[in-house]
This record gives C-alpha cells, structure tokens and sequence, in this order.
C-alpha cells in the first residue's frame, strides 16, 4: 500500500525551485476534486543567504504552487483573512510579515515582500 499525504503541507511542482532535493516517490496528494498528484520528491526551497522553507513537497504536475496554512500557524505565525487580503504576522510580536491580496477566490502573495525573518514559507507564482 503507498502513503498517502494530505494537502496540509507545502506543495510545489518545479524541481528548479528547490535549493536541495531528494527524489524519491513518497505517494500521492489528493485534491479537492480528488484528483491526485505523484510526490516526486521532498526538499527544501529558498536561496542560500535568505530565506529557506523545509520540508516541501514535489508533486508532479502541479501548476500552482501552494503554502499550508496550517503549517504557518504551527510556526507560530498569525493568519488573518479578510474579504480582499490576507495577512500574516508574528503572533508574539503582532508585527505585520506579509500582506496577500485576493484575486478572484485566490490569495496571492508577493514573494518580493517576504523578509529575512520569515523562515517558514515561500512561493512562486508564475502568473
């Protein structure tokens, strides 16, 4: 029987983006259409003087990249949505991190906005 993993986890489908990867087939994500997608491998992504997110999945096939939210909030980061942003910040220090703003049913957000003491998410978007 092959493990299945759950979308809770960050999911990225370009082998490039990745700073370290070690291939090797894990399973399947299912999504919510319950479509699924083969995890080709699990690394981590980022650049080497800045930020680096551990642990993120390869999946094959996958268009969009994704971030767990629930991933973020164990990180200890505050994720608030409202009707056009999003916004993450540190949940000690209340100090706003990053902002995303809603395109249609979609939050995007603005890897350029990201700073070097966000250590847990990134995403690229190639739209």
């Amino acid at each position: 029987m092959v493990p299945r993993q759950n979308c809770s986890k960050h999911l990225l489908g370009d082998a490039s983006k990745f700073i370290n990867l070690k291939m090797r087939q894990e399973g399947f994500v299912t999504y919510g259409d319950n479509n699924k997608g083969r995890i080709l491998g699990r690394g981590d992504v980022g650049s080497c003087d800045s930020i680096i997110i551990k642990d993120v999945l390869l999946v094959e096939g996958l268009k969009h990249n994704l971030l767990s939210i629930s991933q973020l909030c164990d990180k200890r980061y505050k994720v608030t949505f409202k009707l056009d942003l999003c916004l993450i910040s540190n949940a000690s220090t209340c100090q706003s991190l990053l902002i995303g703003k809603r395109v249609n049913n979609i939050y995007m957000l603005n890897i350029c906005d990201i700073t070097s003491n966000m250590n847990c998410f990134l995403s690229m978007n190639d739209e």
